[in-house]
C-alpha cells in the first residue's frame, strides 16, 4: 500500500492505494469519478483520458501512486460554475457524439490538442485523434466541434491580446 496525496478537479486528495492500482480504477472507484471511462485496459481507445498536470495521458497506462503529488483533472472538472467548458459546448452544438462512451476521452483529448496549437486544421485535429477511438461515428462531427472550440479559443485569445 502506498499513500498518495493529489489534487482531483481543484480539491486535494489523499488516500491509501495498493500499488498496482491503476489510475483509472482509482478516480473510478475511490473518487466515484465515472466519466472517466474503461475501454479495455489496452491504452488503445483514449476513453480514459484525463489531464495530469495538464497533460492528456490515458489514466489506464499509470498507476495511481505515479500520480502523488500531481494535479489530474477529469472530464467533470472541466465545466465552471454550472458552465460547460468551451469544448464541451462544441460537441454538444456540433453533435460530436453518439452513444457516449468514448466522448469525455475526446474532449479531454480536444482540450490537450487546442491548449498545445496542435488543432490547426482538419487533418491535423483527426491526426491528433489518432489514439481515441469512436466506434460509432464516423468523426466527422467530432471533429467539426473540435474545429469550432479550436476557432473560439482564437478568437478569444485575440480578443485579449
Amino acid at each position: 500500500m502506498s499513500k498518495i496525496t493529489l489534487t482531483v478537479n481543484g480539491k486535494s486528495v489523499s488516500a491509501d492505494v495498493e500499488d498496482r492500482t491503476l489510475l483509472v480504477y482509482f478516480l473510478r472507484g475511490q473518487r466515484a469519478l465515472t466519466g472517466t471511462h474503461i475501454g479495455g485496459d489496452t491504452s488503445q481507445c483514449g476513453a480514459c483520458m484525463v489531464h495530469i498536470d495538464g497533460k492528456a495521458v490515458k489514466s489506464c497506462t499509470m498507476f495511481a501512486a505515479q500520480a502523488d503529488g500531481s494535479s489530474v483533472t477529469t472530464i467533470e472538472g472541466l465545466a465552471r460554475d454550472g458552465k460547460l467548458h468551451p469544448v464541451q459546448e462544441a460537441f454538444r452544438e456540433h453533435h460530436g457524439l453518439q452513444c457516449g462512451f468514448c466522448t469525455p476521452g475526446m474532449i479531454m483529448t480536444a482540450v490537450d490538442m487546442i491548449a498545445r496549437g496542435a488543432a490547426t486544421s482538419r487533418d491535423a485535429i483527426r491526426h491528433e485523434l489518432e489514439g481515441n477511438i469512436c466506434r460509432c461515428t464516423g468523426y466527422h462531427n467530432i471533429v467539426s466541434a473540435i474545429e469550432a472550440a479550436a476557432q473560439q479559443a482564437g478568437a478569444s485569445k485575440a480578443a485579449a491580446e
